[in-house]
């Protein structure tokens, strides 16, 4: 099979197409034919060598979604067929012909959506759910902040909070993608580099601020953040892309007893995702696709991973970028 490997670390140039064994599905795994695998920031910090894939998968491919059919099972598999098509969330090797997935981290397809465009939806989409509902206890009226509102993770999390019944404000960075935010259901979106989010925001609520805030940025942003939170608010972190250090008024901490957190979802276990899939296909899924659609910005030929990953790091995109395997159905070799 065709895969996009790292052939060493460094910038986009690294990212080479070369030939693969197809690997083989083991106990309770799928081997899925990828039709389109997703291009996200983690990606591009394994390519960096920042983040390193965890034991057992294959450590210079990177992606960690897919979409596609799936052509093999492994014994005790029990919630797919053979020709079943699906989009996963996978520990990494997306960027491949093939690749092998936990049956637990796959899903259906969702409602008006085709297989390629499936591809763009289980990182951000897990990585949302685990860390708006399940670690930052979401509720229907409350307000969030979702920094980098025009990202792969931002366009998800302003429409799902959305149609689960939240306020969305959103950051982004530049008066297009403010646009775009605001398009997709954000009742405020600030251009950063214009504006004081945390000024804005205070003067659009009162003063009462926000009760749960995503961000991705990190650094100063973080005292930011926690000036902006209402009492019991909520702060997740899922990236810092600002620098890893912030400064915390712990005074302010203390007085409105907020709570500060973060994860990271890669290392998490098979049953954890397992439990994540299962409330996207009961909870999320039915909303599409009158409530939630898949936003891609472009995709691009397999072969073409380094420009994906020139894009992403232009930070130019609003939404998803896309990895098209175009032999995806072609008859194979007997």
């Amino acid at each position: 099979m065709r895969a996009i490997c790292i052939s060493e670390y460094g910038d986009p140039g690294v990212l080479v197409c070369s030939e693969r064994p197809t690997p083989l599905p083991g106990p309770h795994e799928v081997l899925i034919e990828t039709a389109a695998a997703g291009v996200n920031r983690p990606d591009v910090a394994q390519r960096k060598g920042n983040y390193p894939a965890p034991a057992g998968v294959a450590a210079d491919i990177p992606g960690l979604e897919v979409s596609g059919r799936i052509v093999a099972i492994g014994e005790d598999v029990k919630l797919w067929e053979i020709g079943d098509e699906v989009c996963a969330l996978v520990a990494g090797a997306g960027y491949a012909e093939f690749v092998v997935c936990p049956e637990e981290q796959c899903l259906v397809i969702p409602e008006g959506i085709s297989v390629t465009q499936a591809a763009s939806l289980p990182e951000t989409f897990f990585t949302v759910w685990n860390n708006v509902f399940d670690i930052g206890r979401f509720h229907p009226g409350e307000r969030v902040l979702v920094h980098g509102g025009s990202s792969g993770i931002g366009v998800s999390a302003i429409q799902i909070i959305k149609a689960m019944g939240g306020i969305v404000f959103a950051t982004a960075g530049s008066s297009e993608k403010c646009a775009a935010c605001q398009d997709l259901g954000a009742e405020l979106a600030i251009n950063y580099k214009e504006a004081d989010f945390e000024k804005t925001i205070n003067q659009h609520t009162s003063g009462q601020g926000v009760d749960l805030v995503l961000d991705m940025v990190g650094g100063d942003y973080t005292n930011r953040n926690i000036n902006l939170l209402a009492p019991m608010g909520r702060l997740v972190i899922i990236n810092a892309m600002r620098g890893r250090m912030g400064s915390v008024d712990l005074i302010q901490v203390m007085k409105k007893r907020l709570t500060i957190t973060g994860s990271t979802l890669r290392p998490q276990s098979i049953a954890y995702k397992g439990t994540i899939a299962k409330a996207l296909m009961s909870k999320i899924w039915p909303l599409f696709p009158e409530k939630i659609k898949p936003v891609i910005y472009r995709t691009f030929a397999l072969e073409d991973a380094a420009k994906a990953h020139e894009l992403m790091e232009s930070s130019d995109h609003i939404g998803k970028i896309l990895l098209i395997n175009e032999r995806y159905g072609e008859p194979k070799p007997s």
